[in-house]
């Protein structure tokens, strides 16, 4: 059996993101197409003009190391769109679906933040400077989406959980303890 090298192991891997990121190119305008709340929308269309640029820097690496720009199958990303995709085809109250597709698009986020994450130190290991620069911008972008998508879960899952009176299901339920100011101290 051959063992890989740290170079063999970050060039697969730049591969498992180049088809990853593909994935993301043909899934995010699904994502878009169902969202209902037009701020999520958009940030689903900002992230694929985002993702297309992720293409191109894959690219530019490849290209930078002698090697064709081409994908190795990832069987992470495949499972997440179709995880996604099962979300698209379910039947919602209402609400509660933007809140879905924000679950399914926040786990690609985490993936690729952590698969961006090690390939960008194992281009800096490898001497790999420009690339290593290309990566980390990438990363950073990932990040900045996640941030993004947490901040507008926050209104839509509230939106999805209490509908449209602002009020949580767990509000009304729950009674506030008497005598204690919220800032009290436990």
């Amino acid at each position: 059996m051959v063992k890989l090298s740290l170079r063999e192991l970050y060039l697969d891997e730049l591969r498992d993101l180049y088809d990853a990121e593909n994935r993301l190119v043909k899934a995010l305008p699904k994502l878009a197409k169902e969202g209902k709340s037009q701020e999520l929308r958009s940030g689903f269309e900002e992230h694929l003009e985002q993702t297309k640029g992720h293409v191109e820097r894959l690219q530019e690496i490849f290209e930078a190391m002698g090697e064709k720009a081409s994908g190795k199958r990832c069987a992470a990303m495949a499972g997440l769109i179709q995880e996604g995709g099962e979300m698209m085809g379910a039947d919602f109250e209402t609400g509660v679906k933007d809140a879905a597709l924000i679950s399914a698009a926040q786990r690609v986020e985490h993936y690729e933040i952590a698969a961006y994450g090690c390939v960008r130190t194992w281009a800096g290991l490898l001497g790999e400077s420009e690339a290593q620069n290309l990566l980390q911008q990438t990363l950073n972008e990932e990040k900045e989406t996640d941030e993004k998508l947490t901040e507008l879960s926050e209104e839509i899952n509230s939106d999805a959980m209490g509908g449209a009176s602002g009020k949580t299901r767990m509000q009304d339920e729950v009674p506030r303890p008497r005598g204690k100011s919220r800032s009290a101290k436990a």
